[in-house]
């Protein structure tokens, strides 16, 4: 059963821990295996890049693959014959039959949204080598019209106190029920800028997990992306979980925070 810690993914059918791990941001090899066999972390983003995150992951995988997602794609979508290589690929790195998510990532000038690249997306698909589509995206209001009519499944998006404006044009698109689509926020912490004191501020300053908390307390968010340093860093991103949702006190100063810092 779901709750503020996890989450019955839409059309993947998967309960999960709602803490996602981002392994491009210096947790070593070491730490990576422990935050999977130990700590409960089952939503991984990776690209080929993540060296460090490639054994442990694979490792996982072998053990107990239904219990792990697993979102990639590559940087640049441009034709359809390059995610299906890609795709290919990370299932041999991975040792693997499909991924979770196939992502475009960065849709933009740098990943063309063709006829070509999205019959290509479907057809792995349809093919069961992936499970679901994604994107990746800082164009809201064409996330929107994505979200309204395409086939994708998932909207990875900027969404943190300094940037909610996906509540206003993603959210409220994304559907119902098993057929809704799923959201993966990163950027909880706008780059860190969220635990800083701007200049003006007089009240208190959140913590990484009171961002994290911010990004979960919006039930169109199934998963938001952590990317700790260290392994101190994620038990304390962890612990903060267990306070739960953000009051609406908390709710109101998170959001006068994140104008201050916004500007």
């Amino acid at each position: 059963m779901a709750s503020f810690r996890t989450t019955l993914l839409p059309r993947l059918g998967k309960e999960i821990f709602r803490l996602g791990l981002a392994g491009n941001y210096g947790l070593d090899e070491a730490g990576v295996r422990v935050a999977l066999e130990e700590r409960g972390i089952q939503y991984l983003f990776w690209t080929p890049r993540m060296s460090k995150v490639t054994g442990p992951l694979r490792e996982a995988l072998a053990r107990d693959r239904e219990r792990l997602v697993v979102a990639t794609g590559p940087t640049m979508g441009f034709w359809g014959g390059n995610v299906r290589r890609f795709t290919e690929s990370a299932l041999r790195s991975l040792g693997t039959d499909y991924l979770d998510v196939l992502q475009l990532n960065w849709l933009g000038v740098t990943s063309w949204w063709t006829d070509g690249t999205v019959d290509a997306l479907v057809k792995l698909r349809e093919e069961g080598k992936v499970k679901a589509l994604g994107v990746s995206i800082h164009d809201r209001e064409r996330a929107g019209r994505l979200a309204q009519d395409s086939p994708l499944d998932m909207f990875m998006l900027r969404y943190n106190a300094a940037h909610p404006g996906a509540e206003r044009d993603v959210f409220p698109y994304l559907g119902e029920g098993a057929d809704r689509r799923m959201v993966t926020a990163y950027t909880a912490t706008s780059w860190r800028r969220l635990l800083k004191r701007p200049r003006g501020w007089e009240g208190p300053v959140p913590t990484a997990g009171d961002c994290y908390r911010f990004c979960l307390s919006d039930p169109h968010v199934n998963v938001v992306l952590t990317g700790p340093k260290t392994l101190a860093q994620l038990d304390e991103n962890l612990a903060a979980l267990e306070r739960g949702p953000l009051s609406e006190e908390e709710q109101v100063w998170m959001r006068a925070f994140g104008k201050a810092v916004h500007g």
